[in-house]
Formats: C-alpha cells, structure tokens, sequence
C-alpha cells in the first residue's frame, strides 16, 4: 500500500510539474510574438518616416561641388577645338547630364572651315521656355598674358569657360522637376576671336541660324566663377529679364554680387539670340583680371561665387511660369 501511494504522489507531482512548464512556454511564446509585432511596426514607422523626410528635401544648389566641376574641367587640359580635352570635355558633361536625368543631344556644325559640337540637354521634348547656356572651349592663346613668352600658350579656362559649364552642370542636377521646360546649352567655338581664320561666339551663331526655337529667355553666365565677383548690369542685355535676375539675387542676399548699374557691352553669346529678336541676358564678370591669361586657374575661382550665381538663377527659374 505504501509503494502504491508514493507511486501516486510521484505521479502527481510529476504530472503538476509537467502544467507548470507548459504554461510557461505558453506565455513566453505569446509575449515574445507581441514584443516582435509591435517592434515591426515601429521599425516600419521610423523608415516610413526617414524615407519622407528624405524624398521631401529638394535638392540646392551646390557651390562646392560645382567648385569640383571647374577643376575636373581645368584637369582636362586645355579644351581647344579639335583637341584631346575639347573631346573629353564634352563627354564628360553628357555622362553628367545624362546621369542627371537630361536627355543630351549634340548639334553639329561647321563656320569659317571649323567643325562646332554644340550640346543640348533637355529633360521633356517639350520647346524650352528658358535657355541656360554657357561656352565649354577654351582659347589658343593666353595673349593677354603679362609674360610675353606665354602668350603662345593656350588659357587654363578656370573661370573662362569651366565656371559657366560648372552652375549649368549643378543646375541640371538640382533644377525641380516642376521647372517650366528649360534647355541647357553648351557652346562650342565661342572664345577664339582675334585669331587667324578665327571668330568669336561661332557655336552660338551656329545654333540660333540653325535650329528654330522662341524661348521667353535666354541666360548666358561666362567668367562668373572669379573670387572677387562684380555682376553688372551688360548694357545690350534684355531690360526685363536682367532686372528679374538682378532683384532675386537681392532678395536671396547677394545684391553685394549683382550690381544693378550697367558697365561693360559684350559681344557674347546672348548677341545672336538678340539679333533674331529672342530676350537674352549676359551675366559676366568682364573685370576678371586673368581673363585671357595662363593664370585663369582654379585658385582664382571660389565655390561662394559659383553659389551666388547658381543659387540666384534656381531661383528665378523655379518661380517663373509658362506665359
């Protein structure tokens, strides 16, 4: 009797043990697929939100990496017509536009016997209503060097030339998409005037004879990148459209760099675009002290310039509207 009830106590005792583990397990299992529900929503929850905030920040424009720009252009080497830099310069710009989201388009020429590669980016098939564009050559010879033994060589092209290409490059890739249509314009052959079988701004003549748009406005930037900028009124410039520039650059802080008194009158650019009637502004800095000379190098060049230009024209273009 005695082995009959310890056997039964045993089993007892057993069998209580056996419910204490199951319970347990039980609830561990239950606490434990709450506790990683409720971990997966919040970390859905926080990427949710860190993703918002991401794809709602726009894009600014860069002057220190448009500042990069120029001095990947000056590594090039001179980029005169026809030679190794003028090639490589040009696809650069097309991997970084296209890379972008811009679709490239090259204009092919020819003037006074000389082939012209102008670009053009574009980022709907749409007819632009503005036009950014700048001259991606560099000059033959740096002829108004002091060094008269250097004035055979061809011009760095730092600010005369890259610091242009370099605000279109950050432009293309900060514009908003909501930007009323706007085409991005390298010009080829702009800067070898006064030279033998040469002549100044034949890219854009080339393309404004050849190729049938009726823009509301035409930007020209050429040598905005010097470190001590002074943005003045061109005087052949579009009234209109020169004032618009010149007050968003004073509302934004930079009416210390946009000077609103005229100065100099250029043969640029924006001469040909103003001959067929089209509204075309000049923005250059004509007092640059290098200009044309072997020491128009990226240390005479500053991101803080680059941003005032650059800045001031996102601006205006993103506040415009189809007329």
């Amino acid at each position: 009797m005695m082995n009959k009830r310890a056997v039964v106590l045993y089993l007892t005792l057993i069998s209580g043990l056996l419910l204490i583990v199951a319970g347990w397990y039980t609830a561990s299992f239950l606490t434990f697929g709450a506790g990683t529900e409720s971990a997966g929503e919040t970390a859905a929850v926080n990427f949710t939100t860190a993703t918002a905030g991401v794809t709602a920040q726009p894009e600014s424009f860069d002057g220190a990496r448009a500042y990069i720009d120029v001095q990947t252009q000056v590594d090039m080497g001179p980029r005169t017509p026809g030679s190794e830099g003028h090639a490589q310069v040009r696809e650069w710009m097309r991997e970084e536009l296209e890379s972008a989201g811009w679709t490239v388009e090259f204009h092919e020429s020819e003037r006074l016997g000389h082939p012209i590669y102008n670009l053009i980016a574009k980022r709907s098939s749409e007819q632009p209503q503005i036009i950014f564009a700048a001259h991606y050559d560099t000059r033959f010879a740096a002829d108004n060097d002091p060094d008269e033994s250097k004035r055979t060589q061809p011009v760095p092209g730092a600010n005369d030339g890259a610091s242009g290409v370099a605000v279109l490059l950050e432009l293309a890739r900060t514009l908003p998409e909501s930007t009323i249509p706007v085409w991005l314009v390298f010009f080829d052959t702009e800067d070898n005037g006064r030279i033998e079988g040469w002549d100044w701004i034949l890219g854009s003549r080339a393309f404004v004879e050849e190729i049938s748009i009726q823009p509301q406005a035409v930007v020209i930037v050429d040598m905005i990148g010097d470190a001590d900028l002074n943005l003045y009124y061109e005087k052949n410039s579009d009234k209109t459209i020169r004032a618009e520039i010149w007050e968003t650059a004073a509302r934004l802080g930079y009416g210390n760099v946009f000077i609103q008194t005229e100065k100099h009158s250029m043969l640029d650019d924006h001469t040909p675009f103003l001959e067929k009637g089209i509204p075309a502004v000049d923005i250059i800095d004509f007092d640059y002290p290098y200009w044309h000379t072997t020491a128009d190098t990226p240390d005479k060049v500053s991101p803080e310039s680059l941003q005032a230009v650059g800045d001031t024209l996102w601006h205006w273009a993103a506040s415009r509207t189809g007329e």
